[in-house]
């Protein structure tokens, strides 16, 4: 159940900005205006709030999110640009372009917002409005649509009202979206640049200052496929280690992800165990689901053993994600 909020309707003024960026900082929901749509944002690095995202928007699988940044010496603390991805961004940036790049090791983004992966989806919005809430935070701020799940995405503050109000702490109210479409989405990976999702840029516009065709992002075959980017199916991480749901026992040398205060029988044999959430708070499991996973795997367990998660709230989404985890693999 959503937790009833006080959202607070913002000016674009110097004080109104000053509380955006003190509601991001506190880890709290903010909803403001870009060229594209509006977005719903919280501090990135901040596990926890991220996690309040996916609860607010009711988005029933943990994809990675696009992070916004304002300039791009703060996208280059986050990622490993490429020639073409430089490119890309001098051309396009700020405006409708999400990069999508390899992240740095110390990255400070949250797993949650990576969705567990070793890449990282970036944009630096053309709005003057939404640069200044970003400034005003001071960090890098994860920010999908601002609607409910399945919903039209929001172009203008009332939209994002008749969704959100009262799940969200505050919104920023600005003028219609200019553009009214969601970015679009490249990425800028080792192997080759493709295009993940078209938006607010065109694919001609894109390929003329490359020089060169993009090619389109391969879709995902087997059950554990994922989004790997917004607009992207190809794989999430996966951990090496093999996944054993609704476990009710450790075996010898397995690792174990609990949840709840009960742990599982068999813990003295485990070779490391680790609590989502010991007070059960499926909120709380979300923003630690893929550093416990990580770190798990890492242990160079064979197996990880997950204690049972309900269903509720954020807890389908952490079921999808282990869901996929333990599918089958060749």
């Amino acid at each position: 159940m959503n937790t009833v909020k006080t959202t607070r309707r913002l000016t674009k003024d110097a004080s109104g900005l000053t509380e955006a960026g003190e509601i991001l900082r506190a880890g709290g929901l903010l909803a403001f205006p870009t060229e594209t749509v509006y977005g719903l944002g919280a501090d990135a690095t901040n596990g926890m709030a991220v996690a309040g995202i996916y609860k607010a928007k009711g988005r029933p699988s943990f994809n990675p999110l696009i992070v916004h940044v304002s300039s791009l010496a703060e996208a280059q603390a986050l990622a490993r640009f490429n020639d073409e991805a430089l490119v890309l961004a001098k051309a396009f940036w700020p405006g409708p372009l999400t990069l999508v790049a390899p992240r740095l090791p110390e990255c400070p983004v949250s797993e949650l917002a990576l969705a567990g992966l070793d890449s990282i989806a970036i944009r630096i919005p053309a709005s003057p409005d939404a640069r200044a809430v970003l400034v005003a935070a001071g960090r890098p701020i994860a920010a999908p649509s601002a609607n409910r799940s399945g919903r039209v995405s929001p172009t203008t503050a009332e939209h994002v009202l008749e969704d959100l109000d009262g799940l969200i702490d505050g919104i920023v109210i600005g003028e219609q979206a200019e553009i009214g479409v969601e970015s679009t989405i490249v990425a800028c990976l080792d192997w080759k640049t493709v295009m993940l999702r078209p938006g607010g840029v065109s694919r001609a516009a894109i390929e003329q200052v490359l020089g060169h065709r993009l090619d389109d992002a391969p879709e995902a075959q087997d059950a554990g496929d994922a989004p790997r980017a917004p607009g992207m199916l190809l794989s999430h991480y996966a951990p090496r280690a093999m996944v054993r749901l609704n476990a009710t026992d450790l075996r010898p040398g397995e690792a174990g992800l609990l949840f709840g205060p009960s742990g599982l029988t068999g813990s003295e044999y485990a070779a490391v165990t680790l609590n989502l959430s010991p007070t059960g708070d499926v909120v709380e499991a979300a923003a630690h689901l893929f550093d416990a996973l990580r770190t798990l795997d890492a242990s160079g367990a064979p197996s990880i053993a997950v204690a049972p998660i309900p269903e509720s709230g954020l807890g389908e989404a952490i079921n999808d994600r282990l869901r996929r985890a333990a599918a089958p693999r060749e």
